[in-house]
């Protein structure tokens, strides 16, 4: 079970999440989200994390120029495209970043031409992103079975073991369910997220393929 913790935004934090186990951790760089981060905040962060975590930068609504322009100067692994990015943006910005995640809202009528984005995975939300609601999850239907899916929305230490038995996905995502107050996490809840979602899909005996071979075995210095 792939483990995301989103909205990270100062250096202890994401070593905190690190050692708890996150596989991946988010930082934000829209400015309409309360976790916005600066270029050099996330710097920081990027130095901060051990090896072997996957560093996935947060964008809505950006030029596939400005993604690849901050995904270069940050040093994080990945981007995450989390606006109304047309796949032609996708495979602009894919052709430059290793790993490309593409989120949108269960149920959103662009889900039906997903494959043309390229997405090496599949961020499923809740039509509020960052709200702490969870949405319908018979919405996400039969996408787990086509694409790596990481479920998002209001996802907690309390409901994400039911989240995984019902849905299945690759991974797990969480934002609001895991923090003290917008943008700090509690080190405890992340703890019992991350245990919780990999007990989880041992007891389904379910396997996922993992994430294409990337840079982020090692931190950019």
């Amino acid at each position: 079970m792939f483990v995301k913790i989103c909205g990270l935004t100062t250096p202890d934090d994401a070593v905190a999440a690190a050692g708890a186990g996150a596989d991946a951790l988010g930082l934000n760089f829209s400015t309409f989200s309360r976790r916005h981060i600066t270029v050099e905040q996330a710097r920081d962060i990027v130095a901060a994390v051990p090896a072997g975590v996957l560093l996935v930068g947060v964008f809505r609504d950006h030029l596939a120029r400005e993604v690849i322009e901050i995904v270069e100067q940050t040093g994080v692994h990945a981007a995450q495209l989390h606006g109304s990015e047309s796949a032609e943006t996708s495979r602009q910005v894919h052709a430059s970043v290793p790993i490309l995640i593409r989120a949108l809202a269960a149920g959103d009528p662009q889900l039906a031409e997903i494959d043309a984005h390229g997405a090496d995975v599949v961020l499923l939300d809740a039509p509020t992103p960052g709200a702490g609601v969870p949405f319908d999850w018979t919405l996400v239907g039969d996408l787990t079975a086509r694409h790596r899916v990481l479920l998002a929305g209001g996802l907690r230490p309390e409901n994400v073991a039911d989240a995984v038995t019902a849905v299945r996905p690759w991974g797990v995502d969480a934002a609001s369910g895991v923090e003290s107050s917008p943008g700090r996490k509690d080190a405890d809840a992340v703890r019992r997220f991350v245990t919780a979602a990999k007990a989880a899909e041992a007891a389904s005996s379910v396997s996922h393929p993992p994430l294409p071979t990337s840079s982020h075995d090692r931190n950019p210095a």
